[in-house]
Parts: structure tokens; C-alpha cells; sequence
């Protein structure tokens, strides 16, 4: 039994979410609470296993209150943010106090909207809650951008050999941290274009995408149509749509599209790495890290069938261990790498 506090200053949010949460007769709602403070007191009179935080509430809000659980008592902690600009940054500042993840509420139509999050909010309580991480350190401080402008050619060799210059990356639940941490690591000078499907609604990947530029040596931006693919490049998938290349005579194109509709992530990981697999075949990269789910996995068979490279992150260091296991169960993955080796493996990988 996974035993959830869930702290929210609204008595409708405390009611629903809990409501939700125990139609599952896996997981027990231990108690609620209408304010960090609150939430705080509840944590040591029950101990729970995962917390559901609120970010705006009165006396002590979520992000307060989740600095004082990850310096007392650490545990899995899930916040709630609205779909605002102002959410995703304060939901963005909760992960590098130590939030695992996040719900999404969606506020246009309150209480008929909010239903639509439950099979999320099981889903990832009961993946964190068996895959405790240690908080990664998150937004550094500001680094020399790399200054690299040049198209790519269509094909480069080094002594016969096929250099890789196209990195997809497909994660999903605990991700932010983990790209932060991969992409702080790369140096000025990378050679190759990293191109990104974190699962994240569209009000997020903007400054996700921020965040990612000022603690990185590379230039990161949210994708955009006439994005043009280059080294020390990064593209980060706009959340409600797919990104893809398509290779021109002379340069490779950033595409967005909300084909197809039906997917069950947007973006997905497999369609950017189907995509890449058709433009670039053996050029290509494909890394799988973190998240619930087999989203990748279809894409990097393409990707392999084409001659590419395939890197997952490890189970020791996975928040949840969903896309990689089943990237590495179905035998398609070069080399199953921890956490801080990442960046150095996807750097050998290119030559």
C-alpha cells in the first residue's frame, strides 16, 4: 500500500485528488492539508510515502514547504501546478529544490477538467513511490554559449567512419533535472545538434527551454518552424506537438507538426526518433532517459534498423525506469549508462 498526503489550500482540489487517488486499492490517502505548514505537521504525524504538493497556498506555500521536506525529511514529492507561465516556473523552481515531478491541473473548466488527470496522478504516484531518487542538483549558473554557426553537410567521416552529429533525446517523469544536469555537462564546442521530446505541456517547454539555455554552454531554444539543425544547437519540442527533422540539399529542417493527433504523447518520442532515423539513418544518436511508459521504443527499432546508436539510462539512476527498460528488454540498446556518465557516453558515441 503506497500511503499520500496531499496538501492544497483548495477544500475541492484536497477532495478530488484524494478521490482519485484512492479508486486505486494500491495507494491509501493518509491525510490532507491546507497549507505547508499544515502539510509539514501531517508529514511526521504519518510519515506517508509520497507527497502531492500545491505550489500557491497562504501561511507557506509548495515551494517553501518542499526546501523544509528535502532538508528534514525526504521523500517523493509530486506538485500540483496550473497550466500558467507563472506555474511552469515556479514548478520548474520545485525541481531544483527536489521535486520528483508534476500534475498538470487543468483550470478552464474546474471541476469537469480535473478528472482528466487522474490516470496520470495513479500513474505517477505509484512510479515514484517505488523509484525514490536522490534530488540532482538543478539550474547552474550561466555559461558561454557555444558560437558554432555553421549548416551541416549532408554526411562527415573521420577515417572511414560515420560521425553521428544528430542527438534525440526522449524522456519523460523526472526528466527536467536529468536533461539539465546531461546538457550542463557538454562542452562550448559540441559538434552535433541535440533535439529534445520531454513530455510537458505547451505553457512549460518555453521555460523549460530557458532554463536550460542559461545553465548550459549550448544554445537552447524552444523548436520553432525555420529552426535550422546545427551543431551546439539545441531544440527543445514544443509540448502539444511533434518535433521532426527533414533533410534538404544542403541544411536539415527543424518541422513541427500536430500530426498525428492521436498520439499518446505530444511530443513524442517516437516520432522524433522515427524522424531522425529517416533523415539522417546512421548519423543519428538516440538517447532514452527516465519516464513512465514505452514512448521510444518503436522509434529507436528505426532508428536501429537505420544504422544508429542507442544509449538508455540506467534502472540504479532512473526516477522511473518505464522507457529505458523498455528500450533495453527489447534489445535495442547499445549500452545502458548511470546518470553521471550521460554526457560523457553521448560525446564518445559521436565518433
Amino acid at each position: 500500500m503506497i500511503r499520500v498526503l496531499v496538501v492544497d489550500d483548495s477544500a475541492f482540489m484536497r477532495k478530488a485528488i484524494s478521490s482519485m487517488l484512492d479508486k486505486d486499492p494500491e495507494i491509501q490517502v493518509v491525510g490532507t492539508a491546507k497549507n505547508g505548514s499544515e502539510g509539514l505537521d501531517k508529514i511526521r504525524q504519518f510519515d506517508p510515502d509520497v507527497v502531492t504538493m500545491d505550489i500557491e497556498m497562504p501561511q507557506m506555500d509548495g515551494l517553501t514547504a518542499l526546501k523544509h521536506i528535502m532538508m528534514e525529511m525526504p521523500r517523493p514529492v509530486l506538485m500540483i501546478s496550473s497550466l500558467t507561465n507563472e506555474g511552469a516556473e515556479a514548478t520548474l523552481k520545485a525541481f531544483e529544490y527536489g521535486a520528483v515531478d508534476f500534475i498538470a491541473k487543468r483550470l478552464s473548466l474546474v471541476s469537469l477538467d480535473i478528472v482528466r488527470i487522474e490516470d496520470e496522478l495513479r500513474a505517477k504516484v505509484k512510479a515514484v513511490a517505488r523509484r525514490w531518487l536522490r534530488p540532482i542538483p538543478l539550474w547552474g549558473k550561466k555559461s558561454l554559449r557555444c558560437s558554432q554557426s555553421s549548416v551541416y553537410p549532408l554526411a562527415k567521416k573521420n577515417h572511414g567512419r560515420v560521425v553521428r552529429d544528430i542527438v534525440a533525446i526522449g524522456v519523460s517523469t523526472g526528466g527536467p533535472p536529468v536533461v539539465q544536469k546531461i546538457l550542463s555537462e557538454l562542452p562550448a564546442d559540441f559538434p552535433a545538434c541535440i533535439l529534445i521530446a520531454q513530455h510537458m505541456p505547451k505553457t512549460f517547454t518555453g521555460p523549460f527551454a530557458k532554463r536550460l539555455n542559461d545553465s548550459s554552454k549550448l544554445k537552447v531554444k524552444e523548436a520553432s518552424p525555420g529552426d535550422v539543425v546545427r551543431p551546439g544547437r539545441v531544440f527543445v519540442a514544443p509540448g502539444g506537438v511533434h518535433l521532426r527533422i527533414k533533410q534538404r540539399v544542403t541544411h536539415i529542417d527543424v518541422v513541427i507538426s500536430s500530426e498525428p493527433s492521436d498520439a499518446l504523447y505530444k511530443p513524442s518520442a517516437n516520432e522524433l526518433m522515427s524522424s531522425v532515423a529517416q533523415a539522417v539513418g546512421k548519423r543519428a544518436l538516440g538517447v532514452i532517459l527516465t519516464g513512465i511508459g514505452s514512448d521510444g521504443r518503436e522509434g529507436i527499432w528505426e532508428l536501429k534498423a537505420r544504422g544508429g546508436y542507442v544509449l538508455a539510462q540506467s534502472n540504479e539512476t532512473c526516477v522511473v525506469y518505464g522507457m529505458p527498460k523498455a528500450v533495453v528488454e527489447a534489445g535495442l540498446a547499445d549500452q545502458v549508462v548511470d546518470l553521471d556518465d550521460m554526457s560523457q557516453a553521448i560525446e564518445s558515441a559521436l565518433y
